[in-house]
């Protein structure tokens, strides 16, 4: 949401206890005991040392990994974050069939309920069909508030977002944000670009439209398909692109609700939003021209096409726990065809995921007790402030920044809020009701607390103890509003971290990750929230000037990255996290050479420290892409592809120092084009 800007690592159980003080194998010393992952903590059998690392870096640290995996048929790509995951997910299951077997466990009638298809198919559409006749009575444009209202209540996506989310002016305070929405697909690229690959898209998904409706027993699918397409086409070309909404400044829209209502006057804002639970005098607007045009584009549709929009949005959000035959349908067009996967999931994999999303923190409560220990927090934690102290340092050496704000920026860092493993408190689901046997009322029960939850945050102090993300999670975050970094359980295990390893491997593992995470807080937007988290000018405009030449370079250089023929790397849209990449790294390599007291790093299976920190970085992004999944990437991602974020080596000089890439190389940049940022 806006206001709350987030920012997250994505490529898209935890380890056992550490002690406390990052107890790694000591620098210069043999390792104390054999590491999860080769004689080290990396997979010297993953390489390809066919290929010179200045060709291509990825391929020499891990391109025999690439060519020999294949990547699970339930998956659109597959690489370390989607092993850690499925360890998580199998430790997740355990606990969840264990909690079945009590009838007084809410985590385990829901996870058991999911399971139940049987019940699912015996009930057939029965379940929804009062909500489909709801949608079907709409017969006036006056009445669509209302039932958009009672959709958005119900978890069903309308053609705009709204919520409550962190100001991002008045970090403390919360405020109701309204975007633009209303898309099937992913972004307005799949609706209007001329490319062949996303008109096929196109066409399919209006396939697949057609195809639920039928399956709806609805008439004249196909013709009413097409209206729907054509509908969420004219919003898409209102629609900002993902660039264009990605800019904090851009997007922080203030204004009242008259002022809404003055932009919309196609739809009732005010009834909306008191409707929905968030009666306020005041908005922030993410995208004011697309809202606007969006709200034209409603009130010129025709109300047979307001109501099939949304009877698709209701089949494919509770396509999962409707017939068989609903739940392929949708998995066909979203995970097929949108992303290449071949097979859905097991239906126990799903069944953790959504039980897992559904009641967050009491799964996250079981999970951690059993596997994260509190030490392990501490622990965590000493590396974390290592890297702030590099990054620290880093800043005092820039030759661009001026002195007040690198006063700022100091001030800033010391303003951190690390989160290791878990949050210091939980949610509380005791208004939500779980029935046996009722996967879709459990499913409507839980989006519906989710929402209520949400709007009841409106004129509450920031619950800063929450977290985006669950322990169960392998990934990272960076929440600017807040000056939190945020590391779930589930990340800190190998390959991205093992005390048994190298500390050089945990330092380019999981020492990169948290570096990324400090390093948002100072990338293109990140940069732009001062040392309390408020969006707030704080850099002399001298400092803006000499970082946007630099950024620009970064833009100009990952533009050049073709993955797939007629697709690049967007520049902009992955700006930030190829910043965060950049400077991560950097300072996480400052902070292993600190932590070496002075000492030359040993050389160990005949790599020096600086190689062996290079190869885990690698080991930690490799990663197979299905074609479908690496263009939806590509379009829709703020994150680089896996291969060019290894790529991100060639700014750093003493790569080049450990690898003797040298000119005519592919990977070779001579010094004056090396991008230097932080």
């Amino acid at each position: 949401m806006h206001g709350k800007t987030v920012v997250t690592l994505a490529a898209g159980g935890a380890f056992a206890a550490i002690m406390v003080g990052m107890a790694f194998a000591s620098p210069g010393k043999p390792l104390a005991s054999k590491p999860d992952i080769g004689s080290f903590g990396f997979d010297e059998t993953g390489m390809d040392r066919s290929v010179a690392p200045g060709d291509n870096f990825a391929e020499f640290a891990g391109g025999g990994w690439v060519k020999r995996t294949e990547i699970p048929s339930d998956k659109p790509s597959f690489g370390a974050f989607d092993t850690l995951a499925d360890l998580s997910q199998l430790r997740t299951r355990a606990l969840l069939e264990a909690a079945a077997k009590s009838p007084g466990s809410k985590i385990g009638r829901a996870y058991a309920a999911y399971l139940d298809t049987a019940a699912i198919e015996a009930k057939g559409i029965a379940p929804i069909q009062p909500w489909l006749a709801r949608i079907k009575s709409l017969t006036s444009k006056a009445d669509y508030v209302a039932l958009a209202i009672e959709a958005s209540r119900n978890g069903i996506a309308v053609p705009f977002g709204t919520g409550v989310s962190t100001d991002a002016k008045n970090p403390d305070s919360y405020v109701v944000s309204v975007r633009q929405a209303g898309l099937g697909m992913p972004n307005r690229d799949y609706y209007l670009s001329p490319d062949p690959k996303l008109q096929a898209t196109k066409a399919a998904y209006q396939g697949h439209i057609g195809r639920m409706f039928t399956l709806a027993g609805e008439p004249d699918a196909e013709a009413r398909a097409k209206a729907v397409v054509d509908f969420e086409t004219q919003i898409a070309q209102a629609h900002w692109t993902n660039v264009q909404s990605r800019d904090a400044d851009k997007t922080y829209n203030k204004m009242s609700v008259a002022q809404l209502a003055e932009l919309t006057p196609g739809f009732d804002f005010a009834t909306y939003l008191k409707g929905v639970g968030t009666p306020t005098d005041t908005v922030v607007v993410g995208q004011p021209s697309a809202v606007a045009g969006i709200a034209k584009v409603l009130a010129d549709a025709p109300v047979a096409v307001l109501r099939d929009q949304l009877l698709i949005r209701s089949l494919d959000e509770f396509a999962s726990v409707l017939p068989s035959a609903f739940d392929k349908e949708n998995f066909a067009f979203f995970g097929t065809q949108l992303r290449g996967t071949p097979q859905q999931a097991l239906r126990w994999k799903r069944a953790v995921n959504w039980t897992s999303a559904a009641v967050t923190d009491e799964v996250s409560k079981i999970y951690v007790a059993k596997y994260f220990p509190p030490a392990t927090k501490a622990a965590a934690d000493t590396l974390v402030k290592n890297i702030l102290a590099a990054m620290s340092a880093r800043i005092d050496k820039l030759e661009w920044m001026a002195p007040e704000t690198k006063a700022a920026a100091r001030a800033k860092l010391a303003n951190f809020t690390p989160r290791i493993g878990y949050p210091s408190q939980w949610r509380d689901y005791s208004a939500l009701e779980i029935k046996a046997g009722d996967a879709f009322g459990n499913q409507l029960r839980a989006n519906r607390w989710a929402h209520n939850y949400n709007v009841t945050k409106l004129g509450k102090s920031v619950y800063r103890w929450e977290w985006g993300l669950a322990p169960m999670t392998v990934n990272a975050q960076a929440n600017p509003t807040l000056v939190a970094i945020t590391f779930p359980a589930a990340i800190l295990q190998p390959p991205f971290f093992d005390p048994k390893a190298d500390p050089a491997v945990n330092y380019g593992g999981i020492g990169a990750v948290i570096g990324h995470e400090i390093s948002h807080h100072f990338d293109d937007q990140g940069s732009k929230f001062d040392p309390k988290g408020r969006l707030a000018t704080w850099w002399t405009p001298a400092d803006v000037a000499a970082f946007k030449a630099r950024t620009d370079k970064l833009v100009a250089q990952y533009d050049a990255y073709e993955p797939l023929p007629g697709f690049h790397v967007k520049g902009a849209l992955t700006l930030g996290e190829n910043t965060a990449d950049l400077a991560g790294l950097a300072a996480s390599l400052d902070a292993y050479y600190k932590s070496l007291g002075g000492k030359k790093p040993p050389v160990i299976g005949g790599y020096t420290g600086e190689q062996r920190f290079y190869l885990a970085y690698s080991q930690v992004w490799r990663r197979r892409h299905r074609e479908e999944d690496l263009r939806n990437r590509l379009l829709t991602d703020p994150h680089s592809p896996a291969e060019q974020r290894v790529w991100t080596v060639r700014n750093i000089d003493a790569w080049y120092a450990a690898f003797n890439a040298k000119p005519g190389q592919k990977m070779y940049l001579p010094p004056e084009q090396r991008v230097r940022i932080w």
